[in-house]
């Protein structure tokens, strides 16, 4: 049921190049989820997120520190090697430190036509960050006309708005379906669901997720649903360590990282009567946040409780990438909490580049410290 997804992910390289070949428009990279698409579209251009490919390289030790996490480095390592030679542009939304030095080193040593970083405040819980925001997002379309030759006018917002909107409701309600006792999708399909939003035109994601939805009452896994697990952390698009525990006698059923709910959990306000660039800058600001921008008060902490009493979790795999700071220092907290609601927790600490072997031996442990009833610690 979710073929198009996975094929649009792993061949999304494949799918950029042939939607510009036809004319279509330009093609805009981003390196984080607080990029508004909104705006992207309404210039007409494509939004593709910067992934990494998961391969060892040696491409980057001259750019970008050691000590910087390994997504950021295989991520810029793909633009040194020139797996994204279609781009016409790049964008940042700032997030955290070791992005914008992947953005930077792109924007120095990989040629690109347009490179714009939108100054994404950090203190998303004062007064000030939706006006500062919105000021910058006007940067942000001033940027884009200049580049594009086209004049992006309300209109052309509100059009944007709408049609991220309804792909966000649209993976909003296919996710409903995994709150049953036997969930009509699997963590994976879910993982490359969302992941092929980010790549592929949210018009044709949209017409296959319609599909999908009419398609998902009348479903039924051939697979016991076994532990249920949420699964929360850094950027997580590491296909082959969702299937390896969802072949080990667990189920993901619910999620929360940047490539998976927290990417489309709210939307723009659909009140046509205020100012629609403010009403993006807000989506972005009161979003699910960041651990970078989840301060001085811990916000995350309760919606991340409310997700796993909603989908039922039993378990959590805490995924941090290595030498990622906001992830880890947010880690023993959020487990203690966890573990007060009765949800026990393991860590996981990931390094794109290393193979999953060594995690499923990890995680066979902890399945059998669940089955026993036992605290891991």
């Amino acid at each position: 049921m979710f073929d198009q997804c996975k094929e649009w992910f792993h061949n999304r390289h494949d799918y950029a190049r042939e939607w510009k070949a036809r004319g279509r428009g330009k093609v805009l990279g981003y390196f984080c989820s607080y990029a508004p698409e909104e705006i992207i579209y309404a210039a007409g251009a494509l939004p593709v997120r910067i992934l990494g490919a998961h391969e060892t390289e040696d491409v980057t030790e001259r750019h970008i520190v050691g000590m910087y996490c390994p997504f950021c480095r295989d991520v810029l390592a793909q633009g040194l090697l020139g797996r994204y030679g279609y781009l016409d542009g790049i964008t940042l939304s700032q997030s955290c430190l070791h992005l914008r030095q992947s953005f930077f080193s792109w924007k120095l040593h990989v040629p690109v036509e347009f490179a714009h970083n939108i100054l994404m405040p950090h203190g998303t819980q004062t007064p000030q960050a939706v006006p500062y925001l919105r000021d910058e997002l006007q940067e942000f379309i001033k940027a884009l006309e200049n580049w594009t030759g086209r004049r992006i006018g309300d209109s052309d917002l509100e059009e944007g708005a709408a049609l991220i909107n309804r792909n966000r409701q649209l993976m909003q309600q296919i996710y409903e379906w995994r709150k049953g006792s036997q969930p009509k999708l699997t963590g994976l399909e879910a993982m490359y669901m969302v992941l092929s939003s980010q790549v592929t035109d949210k018009r044709e994601h949209n017409q296959e997720l319609e599909r999908i939805l009419a398609e998902l009452p009348n479903r039924r896994i051939d697979r016991p649903t076994g532990i249920r697990l949420i699964m929360v952390g850094s950027e997580n698009d590491d296909v082959a360590f969702v299937e390896m525990v969802e072949t080990n006698g667990s189920t993901v059923v619910i999620d929360e990282h940047c490539t998976g709910s927290r990417y489309f959990w709210n939307l723009v306000d659909g009140d046509r009567g205020r100012d629609i660039l403010t009403r993006i800058a807000e989506r972005y600001v009161k979003r699910p946040a960041c651990p970078s921008k989840d301060w001085p008060k811990r916000n995350r902490f309760p919606h991340i409780k409310q997700l796993a009493r909603e989908y039922g979790a039993e378990a959590a795999l805490l995924i941090q990438q290595k030498f990622c700071d906001p992830h880890e220092l947010e880690i023993p907290a959020l487990r203690a909490e966890l573990e007060a609601e009765g949800i026990k927790t393991y860590m996981f600490e990931f390094d794109t580049t290393v193979p999953v072997g060594q995690f499923k031996i990890r995680f066979e442990a902890f399945m059998e410290v669940l089955k026993s009833e036992e605290l891991p610690f």
